[in-house]
């Protein structure tokens, strides 16, 4: 089997686990850890990572980052509401707050992908530390990874609905690459992060 062929059939059963793990959302944080952390090692070292070194991850980042996968539920949840009330008129300020709502929502999205680049990389203190960093000295690389979850979102949109977990090991691998393209980071891991 050709490399890419492979390559292509792992990210998609690392986006089908990643999903699966994430389903209980309290444990979101730490599947999109452990999945981040097994593409770095795949781009660093051209081979995955053994299981005990994802589970090793995965315990690591389980406390951590219990809030994470509610958080941003309830965080898009306030955005979306914020959208259509806007849009309905229920709001003041129409087209100019949208647009605001709209922009601030796609830069905060994109920092949190980078803080999820980066989880697979760095300690989990270090992750948002990291990607904070990133954002404010390129701040190409927050727009950049929200356009990867925007083209995501409209896959989503159009692909049958079985097939959207598959998209998560897509969307992971296409943030890394587009990460160390902009900032300049290489995804470079020795073992599993602390």
């Amino acid at each position: 089997m050709p490399h890419s062929v492979r390559l292509a059939a792992d990210l998609a059963l690392l986006g089908i686990v990643v999903t699966l793990l994430s389903l209980p959302l309290f444990t979101a944080g730490a599947a999109v850890a452990a999945g981040s952390y097994a593409i770095a090692h795949q781009i660093a070292q051209g081979r995955w990572p053994s299981f005990i070194d994802l589970w090793v991850v995965f315990r690591r980042r389980l406390l951590p980052g219990l809030i994470a996968g509610p958080a941003i539920a309830v965080a898009i949840t306030l955005v979306v509401i914020d959208v259509a009330a806007l849009r309905r008129g229920a709001v003041p300020g129409g087209g100019p707050i949208l647009t605001a709502v709209l922009a601030a929502s796609a830069f905060v999205a994109g920092y949190i992908a980078l803080v999820a680049v980066r989880a697979g990389v760095v300690d989990s203190g270090g992750a948002a530390r990291s990607a904070l960093s990133i954002s404010l000295s390129r701040p190409a690389a927050p727009l950049a990874a929200a356009a990867v979850l925007a083209l995501t979102a409209l896959l989503a949109w159009f692909v049958h609905p079985v097939l959207v977990p598959v998209l998560a090991g897509y969307a992971l691998f296409a943030l890394h690459v587009v990460t160390s393209r902009i900032a300049g980071h290489a995804s470079v891991i020795d073992s599993p992060v602390a």
